[in-house]
């Protein structure tokens, strides 16, 4: 039986909701691919589990639930992280799934290129170091003949980067317009149906998990200035980093902004727009009842095409197992291709 051994790097929200992905669909992998997925390491930041006869996922989840670290592992966990972890295991392909960090791209800059070197494919969700150094990864992947795949980076669940290549692989794409940041969404859409401010908004979606703690990220738009960044490279061909972007948050927004929106028939979105002439992320008002109006955390993306005109895509932006799923769907494009 042909195996496909994986480390899982990064044990956060997103590496339990790989795990809990394989989990589920392992069997139906095996049958209709005839792989057998097998999880031979996963680490977080300080510790890890690795084990060459393969770990039991569900298990995973829960030692790292239970007592916060995968040391706890039976018998096969360690003080061992980071890198060391590529070196101390045979693998296949990495699952990339640590923080993005925008200003240095570690750990996973460092992380995909070692994997490269060592011959083997990566899938990550992580988006600084494509946000940042977009060019040196494709090129490293290339010159070292693996598979590289980041579905998961822009959008969470929601279909866009693969769905473009090769759905619409006989079109020309001219722009690229949307909502790719969840957690704003949620926030300017309470704001709109409940009239409240910025600031009380922003604790309600922190209290429900669905804001970080520290919020910088997304409501600054440096989220979706990633992303922006990852899809101007992958799918107009725009050699760009992040700093080629303008960027506009959703902090000054007021409820009174709103309301005089609403009042005229508009919404205020934050919006990205990626274009040959343009790569901003700012609040602008969208029509009401246009594809432009979804609420909650889904995120949106208009493509504008050459010969199919507008396609409009949308899905869940963020999510463990929603994330999780679309990297599992990059593991399994891998799989037909290799074996």
């Amino acid at each position: 039986m042909k195996e496909c051994k994986i480390i899982i790097m990064g044990f956060g929200s997103v590496g339990q909701g790989i795990a809990n992905a394989i989990s589920l669909k392992k069997e139906m992998i095996n049958e209709k691919y005839g792989v057998q997925l097998k999880v031979v390491a996963v680490a977080d930041s300080s510790t890890s589990a690795i084990c060459q006869d393969g770990l039991d996922e569900k298990l995973l989840i829960d030692i790292k639930k239970s007592e916060g670290k995968l040391s706890a592992y039976p018998d096969c966990g360690n003080n061992m992280s980071g890198i060391d972890v590529l070196d101390a295991v045979e693998y296949d392909l990495l699952m990339e799934a640590t923080p993005t960090n925008i200003e240095t791209a570690e750990p996973a800059l460092s992380l995909t290129l070692k994997a490269f070197e060592q011959g083997k494919d990566v899938v990550t969700s992580n988006k600084g170091h494509l946000a940042i150094k977009f060019s040196e990864v494709i090129q490293a992947a290339e010159e070292n003949g693996v598979e590289f795949k980041y579905e998961a980076s822009v959008g969470g669940a929601m279909p866009i980067i693969n769905f473009t290549r090769e759905t619409l692989s006989s079109c020309g794409i001219k722009s690229i317009i949307g909502i790719l940041n969840g957690t704003t969404n949620y926030i300017l859409s309470r704001m709109t149906s409940e009239g409240s401010s910025y600031d009380i908004t922003l604790r309600e979606s922190q209290e429900l998990g669905i804001a970080e703690t520290d919020p910088t990220q997304d409501v600054e738009g440096i989220d979706a200035a990633c992303k922006t960044v990852i899809l101007a490279n992958s799918l107009l061909g725009i050699d760009a980093t992040y700093d080629d972007v303008t960027v506009e948050g959703i902090s000054s927004i007021t409820s009174q902004a709103i309301d005089l929106a609403k009042k005229d028939g508009y919404l205020i979105k934050l919006i990205a727009e990626v274009s040959q002439d343009n790569l901003k992320v700012s609040p602008r008002l969208v029509k009401k009842g246009s594809s432009y109006d979804v609420n909650g955390t889904l995120n949106m993306a208009t493509i504008k095409t050459d010969l199919a005109g507008d396609i409009t895509v949308m899905g869940l932006g963020a999510g463990s197992l929603e994330t999780a799923s679309a990297m599992l769907t990059d593991v399994i494009s891998i799989l037909k291709n290799k074996y």
